[in-house]
């Protein structure tokens, strides 16, 4: 079992319900919720979590700016009414000020990304998952979501904000539809 959970780079998506149900009970569980929310819909890097902007955030016309890590390509992705619906619940001192950051610590700094690891390791412990998470997780759960939903490799490419194709290619080797109608 223990090599098991160290192999899969990755959650089911019935996995990540449970992990967000698990986050919800936490302290800071709106907080904490939307976090992983947001990372795993949008495949987001720990430090492009903890450093997003009210700025980058249009509420009314559903919108997200993934400013990308790493030289990826930053793009804008539309968001989900659940998602909204988890960026505008309280979110403890932040007061949605312009410039300051929608996910902060309790003292109403900007969170660090090692909090944001803290904060997926104990929701995964709490919701008994068979794979030890982690942040980078929700990024390949994302992936390899897309990929088995039968989304295009350059879509899927562009989504993450990927440059290389060789780094989406690797989402694809769990879909055995990619293969249908070869013979």
């Amino acid at each position: 079992m223990a090599a098991a959970r160290r192999l899969r780079t990755y959650l089911t998506p019935d996995e990540v319900a449970r992990l967000l149900r698990a986050a919800k009970k936490s302290r800071y569980g709106a907080r904490n919720h939307a976090m992983i929310l947001l990372a795993y819909r949008h495949g987001l890097r720990a430090s492009e979590v903890v450093g997003l902007r009210w700025s980058d955030v249009d509420l009314e016309r559903g919108t997200i700016y993934c400013r990308r890590a790493k030289s990826s390509r930053s793009t804008i992705h539309p968001l989900k009414h659940d998602e909204i619906a988890a960026l505008e619940r309280p979110q403890g001192r932040n007061l949605r000020r312009a410039g300051e950051y929608v996910f902060a610590s309790e003292r109403g700094e900007g969170m660090s990304r090692s909090a944001f690891w803290r904060i997926v390791a104990q929701a995964g412990e709490r919701a008994g998952l068979p794979v030890k998470a982690y942040a980078h997780l929700l990024r390949h759960s994302c992936g390899y979501y897309l990929a088995n939903k039968g989304c295009d490799l350059r879509l899927i490419q562009d989504y993450l904000g990927h440059k290389q194709i060789q780094n989406t290619v690797r989402y694809t080797v769990l879909n055995p539809a990619r293969f249908a109608g070869l013979w």
